[in-house]
């Protein structure tokens, strides 16, 4: 995430969001949102602002998202 937080190629543990999770608010902009999965089921959602150089955590949990909702 720190590193290369909007890779150009999906891996199976990081890749964008898909649908109306695709994007997400954030200091007033229409941002990219992306996630990290770190565990079998924990997960890192995140925003990336590129021309800030700057990402937002939008969620983070040890849980999968589903699960919580």
């Amino acid at each position: 995430m720190r590193q290369d937080p909007m890779p150009r190629t999906d891996s199976p543990r990081q890749h964008r969001l898909h649908g109306r999770l695709s994007t997400a608010q954030a200091d007033g902009k229409t941002l990219s949102a992306w996630q990290i999965e770190v565990t079998g089921a924990g997960r890192i959602w995140y925003l990336v602002d590129p021309d800030k150089k700057l990402v937002w955590v939008d969620y983070a949990s040890p849980g999968h998202p589903k699960a919580t909702e």
